[in-house]
């Protein structure tokens, strides 16, 4: 799933607007490509001025060649300055020490690296070429592979696409190539393994088996439910050493799914011995979930008559690096109902 859209930052990491998000990129094309020539008719000379590297050395001394997601050859900067992240891990940004100068806002509002980003300037979603224009990037980081949207951005700046929907250790590492940050990257990723296997070890030592399942379920408004596959609080759940998914789940995680949209009379194949719900955001959808939460099809799954259930808001168990270190505090007190 390699679109990404603004349903993730309500659903975490899934792009369930493919083709709204399409649609919008191809009806915007025109008047994008129009807004960058024009913007560059007028004070761009300066804008590209500035981003010159200042350390003296040659052009070539101060780029590198970066094939990205989707196959494209870039030529980027090796110590970007002013850098715009449009995906929904920006939190991956905090964790390596930088601050973008743009962002997708919506990625961040309500979450806990919101505060991380106070000074970012929101280049909207759909990506507003304009908006990129002013912020003058050297390197834009685009969450998406819509190439039609890819080839009006890269008239920006250096663009190259990312894999939002990548684990934790890819997303962190490929950041660190292109940040300059390679050794922060291994630091912070060495750290935070370490913190996992305890934490791994902590639940394991409270009672709860090495080959228990979970599942992670959502709801959208419609009574549109999901079960989480590749993204957010599933992928610490099936990290090394953690839970099993249940095997409709791992066929998800196998096709490299980000969810799953169900039926409730599915629920009882999809859930695993241990559940996990995450609270919506949107209000009809917590109603929805509550009457879910009172419906014999919920009460009577295993997991629930025992009380393996917990509780996390959506927006607090993003994919991010800065979720994932929060989650690993907060896990091992869910789960053996510790304080």
């Amino acid at each position: 799933m390699k679109k990404a859209g603004k349903w993730l930052t309500i659903l975490m990491a899934a792009a369930l607007t493919t083709g709204a998000l399409s649609a919008c990129g191809g009806q915007n094309n025109n008047n994008a490509t129009g807004q960058v020539e024009e913007a560059n008719k007028g004070g761009n000379e300066s804008s590209q001025e500035s981003a010159k590297p200042e350390s003296g050395g040659t052009s070539q001394d101060a780029t590198q060649s970066y094939e990205d997601w989707t196959g494209h050859t870039v030529e980027v900067p090796k110590q970007p300055q002013r850098v715009i992240f449009h995906g929904e891990t920006t939190g991956d940004l905090a964790a390596l020490g930088v601050s973008p100068v743009g962002i997708m806002l919506s990625s961040v509002e309500g979450t806990l690296s919101e505060k991380q980003f106070q000074d970012a300037e929101d280049v909207g979603f759909p990506f507003n070429v304009e908006k990129a224009v002013e912020l003058d990037p050297d390197l834009i980081i685009f969450g998406n592979s819509d190439e039609t949207q890819y080839g009006t951005i890269a008239k920006v700046a250096p663009t190259v696409t990312f894999d939002t929907f990548g684990s934790l250790d890819e997303r962190l590492t490929k950041l660190g190539q292109l940040l300059g940050k390679q050794e922060e990257a291994k630091q912070w990723l060495e750290a935070y393994h370490k913190q996992e296997a305890a934490m791994w070890k902590a639940i394991r030592d409270g009672g709860i088996g090495e080959n228990e399942t979970a599942t992670v379920f959502t709801m959208y408004p419609g009574n549109r439910l999901f079960a989480m596959a590749n993204t957010g609080l599933s992928q610490i759940l099936y990290s090394e050493g953690g839970f099993k998914p249940t095997p409709l789940v791992q066929e998800a995680l196998d096709g490299g799914q980000g969810f799953v949209e169900i039926s409730f009379e599915k629920l009882p194949e999809y859930a695993g011995d241990h559940l996990f719900l995450l609270t919506p955001v949107d209000g009809e959808a917590v109603n929805e979930l509550k009457e879910l939460e009172k419906g014999q099809v919920w009460s009577g799954l295993e997991a629930v008559k025992k009380g393996n259930v917990y509780t996390f808001g959506l927006l607090e168990a993003y994919s991010d690096a800065l979720s994932r270190e929060w989650l690993i505090q907060q896990l091992p007190k869910a789960l053996l109902k510790s304080e």
